[in-house]
């Protein structure tokens, strides 16, 4: 136990240089230490939303849109497969879950029931997701040939436990592309969604990433309809009239189009979206296709040169150039009224995905720098004092090995805070507070040992036998009291958030520290000066 071959004591002096090294950047102003060469160490501590400020928002999916959407997709099908069996029928009345229709024929009925019936998918439910056999829709049809279509409730829970954990992936896709360190982005409750963002100076352009849906899909502008004749209701069946996203008439209203309803070519099909400049000069998107994508906008385009080919984004109109000749290479551009933010912004969104159904902000809250530098503040504060307490009492009790535990005490604090500059784990104040109760804990393991020795001293062992026995005996509490306590901070980390998450992760390093400081560096330190000294008896 007192035998330091040379490769522990390079591992020992290692470790704490290493330590030094990555714990330096901290005492840099941040952009100074952003100019040192990438081969040293400059990361510095990645403060949390409480202390450096940022964005807190709650977001809610609109759970309403994607069960009308479902419902649209429920009547395109529907149509579709009654159509091509050619089955007369008209649709009724639509409700939030429902929909009603009549065949025609009542030679027709069965088959068109069979049809209908046929749309269904199930639902896996049970263990595992197997073992169920609840389907999507429910089918109920009457004597006169009515016949009504409803969402199961089986299905809408699917549509939104899928809808917000697809949102939360999509989320945190656009929020890594802002650069954002260590965002907190969870569920909270049965459709909303936790965002909070330390350091954002721009919670405005948060807000415009998050709340675009981003389904942007391709559709030929039906030329056969003026645009005035469809706003006096001579709207054709299978088009419909969109606004333009930024283009204006005389009189300051969007322009509009009359757009066929068919998607020809979806945005899902998208694999990369960069934001560039149009031969113009003015900021545009451009975007490439998959190889399925790619063949469907190949033949789309083949089929309707000279024809307007809409692009359509969350509703609205982006842009509608005509079709000079087949696009083939499944690559195009889009082209409006963008700046250069907002053309980076959008193809931020596409890259990153559709979200299923529009988010809403419930609640947001911006935490002022203000409030971080206070509580950064009465942090030091309290760990300065903590540890200057700690210092004094372990001299006072200890003398001469008391200071070694001081020594090993320092160390600690400079590991925890290389370790956290290392992982780039956002302090918070909860960290803080972890960080204050290992202070207190770290010497516990010295206490253990010194403790021991006295009662071998007493019993009148020397000084070299009395400090092998105190430090043999007291190793196994030492591990054991040290590993229930990481467990502790395990578990918290797992289940718990946010806030718990930061004080676990501090504790769990501040733990990890304190024993190879402990075991380690003040028992090198104390054998150090008692072979120095040569020491007859021990003053412990």
């Amino acid at each position: 136990m007192l035998y330091f071959a040379k490769w522990k004591i390079l591992i020992i002096v290692g470790v704490c240089a290493v330590g030094l090294i990555f714990v330096a950047p901290n005492f840099l102003p941040a952009r100074t230490a952003a100019t040192l060469p990438d081969w040293l160490p400059n990361q510095q501590i990645s403060l949390g939303l409480d202390l450096q400020g940022g964005s807190h928002l709650l977001l809610e999916v609109d759970v309403e849109a994607l069960i009308r959407e479902r419902i649209e997709a429920l009547v395109d099908a529907t149509r579709t497969a009654l159509r091509r069996e050619r089955i007369r029928y008209r649709f009724g009345e639509r409700t939030e879950r429902t929909l009603t229709l009549r065949l025609l024929r009542e030679e027709q009925s069965e088959q068109g029931l069979e049809l209908i019936r046929g749309l269904a998918n199930p639902i896996s439910s049970g263990v595992l997701g197997v073992g169920g056999a609840a389907t999507d829709i429910e089918v109920e049809s009457a004597d006169d040939g009515n016949v009504t279509i409803a969402l199961t409730d089986e299905a809408i829970q699917e549509a939104r436990n899928s809808a917000v954990e697809q949102s939360i992936e999509i989320v945190r896709r656009r929020i890594d592309e802002t650069g954002v360190r260590e965002p907190t982005i969870q569920r909270q409750g049965a459709d909303r969604i936790l965002v909070q963002l330390p350091g954002i100076d721009d919670p405005e352009r948060i807000k415009r990433l998050l709340g675009r849906t981003a389904k942007m899909v391709f559709r030929l502008v039906d030329v056969s309809t003026p645009v005035t004749d469809a706003r006096r209701g001579g709207l054709p069946g299978g088009s419909e009239l969109l606004d333009s996203a930024d283009e204006l008439d005389s009189a300051g209203i969007p322009l509009q189009y009359v757009v066929r309803k068919r998607v020809m070519v979806s945005g899902e099909r998208l694999v990369d979206a960069q934001p560039s400049f149009d031969e113009n000069g003015r900021p545009s998107v451009t975007f490439r296709f998959d190889s399925a994508g790619a063949k469907r906008f190949g033949e789309t385009t083949q089929a309707n040169v000279n024809r307007p080919f809409a692009i359509v984004l969350d509703g609205k109109v982006v842009s509608a150039p005509v079709i000079r000749e087949p696009i083939l290479g499944g690559s195009g551009q889009i082209t409006g009224r963008f700046s250069v933010p907002e053309a980076q912004d959008l193809a931020v969104v596409l890259r990153a995905g559709a979200l299923p159904a529009p988010l809403k902000i419930l609640e947001e809250r911006t935490v002022g720098p203000d409030l971080g530098a206070d509580s950064v503040a009465a942090g030091k504060i309290a760990g300065v004092v903590a540890f200057v307490a700690v210092m004094v009492f372990m001299f006072l009790s200890y003398g001469v090995f008391g200071l070694a535990a001081n020594v090993a005490l320092m160390v600690n604090l400079i590991l925890i805070g290389a370790a956290l500059s290392l992982l780039q784990a956002s302090l918070t104040l909860p960290g803080i507070a972890g960080i204050v109760l290992t202070i207190g804990m770290a010497v516990d393991a010295n206490v253990l040992v010194f403790e021991r020795v006295r009662e071998e001293v007493r019993t009148g062992k020397t000084p070299l036998n009395a400090l092998e026995a105190g430090y043999r005996r007291a190793l196994t509490t030492i591990i054991d009291a040290n590993v229930t306590t990481l467990i502790a901070a395990i578990l918290l980390f797992q289940f718990g958030s946010g806030p718990v998450r930061g004080f676990a992760v501090t504790l769990a390093i501040g733990i990890i520290s304190s024993v190879f400081t402990a075991i380690t560096l003040a028992r090198f330190l104390i054998v150090l000066w008692m072979r120095r000294t040569r020491q007859s008896t021990l003053a412990v």
